[in-house]
């Protein structure tokens, strides 16, 4: 099986380089009788649900890595991918990409990791940025590092999607949005302020692994509160270098 990725990631199939759905069935293994790897989250994520939407992970940087990678772990059976960009020595820091992935398309190597925890999911590869001709799914999770790209997103997207979530981050201090409901969708475009005003850096120029993981963490766990049918917290702040954690 590790060759086979490893020949797959050196070469994806040339039909497939635009965009294409998988269902993993080449990947996929037999489970042990009686297995239920979801046994531990199942009082808190529930698997009917989730199972019965697709997620939409837009940039799959430090933070859409992450997430790409735990939506897979946690057992969604439908994920879309998008980013235009090839993986770059610096994002084996980052962003956890391997050295064998470097100068592959990250929504390739994304796929081939997901695949890797859960072979029986169908992902969508779209090797691009996002545009407004693309469907998006029942959840979306932002994952760019610019404000403006954040609202051209959110502008064509928002009214085709049930849940949002926007990760931010800057060194060790991470934000996170979640829009699940009419309040959210009226307050989230003020966090849209002009790309000006924005504090100076990128997540691309300041950011660790460590960090994004976090993010991304948060990000599920306002996914499984709205699959639970509870509240989801609209703006999360945590502060790592402070020890300061605050939700509005």
């Amino acid at each position: 099986m590790t060759d086979q990725i490893t020949a797959e990631l050196a070469s994806p199939p040339a039909s497939l380089t635009m965009k294409s759905w998988d269902d993993g069935s080449a990947h996929a293994e037999t489970p042990s009788p009686g297995a239920d790897r979801f046994a531990r989250q199942q009082s808190l994520v529930p698997q009917t649900r989730l199972q019965a939407i697709q997620a939409t992970v837009i940039g799959l940087g430090a933070i859409g890595r992450q997430v790409a990678l735990q939506l897979a772990a946690i057992g969604c059976r439908k994920v879309q991918l998008f980013d235009f960009d090839q993986v770059d020595h610096t994002n084996r820091t980052t962003q956890g990409y391997a050295f064998r992935e470097v100068g592959i398309a990250k929504v390739w190597a994304a796929r081939t990791q997901m695949l890797a925890i859960e072979p029986d999911m169908r992902i969508e590869v779209v090797e691009d940025c996002y545009r407004a001709k693309y469907h998006v799914g029942d959840a979306v999770f932002c994952c760019v590092d610019s404000i403006s790209a954040r609202a051209a997103i959110w502008r064509s997207a928002e009214p085709r999607c049930r849940f949002w979530a926007d990760g931010r981050m800057l060194g060790e201090t991470i934000r996170v949005l979640a829009v699940a409901d009419a309040a959210g969708r009226n307050r989230y475009p003020a966090t849209l302020f002009a790309q000006s005003e924005a504090q100076q850096g990128r997540c691309t120029s300041r950011s660790t692994i460590y960090a994004a993981g976090i993010a991304a963490g948060l990000m599920l766990h306002q996914l499984a509160r709205w699959l639970r049918d509870l509240p989801v917290d609209f703006d999360t702040t945590f502060n790592l270098l402070a020890g300061e954690y605050t939700v509005d």
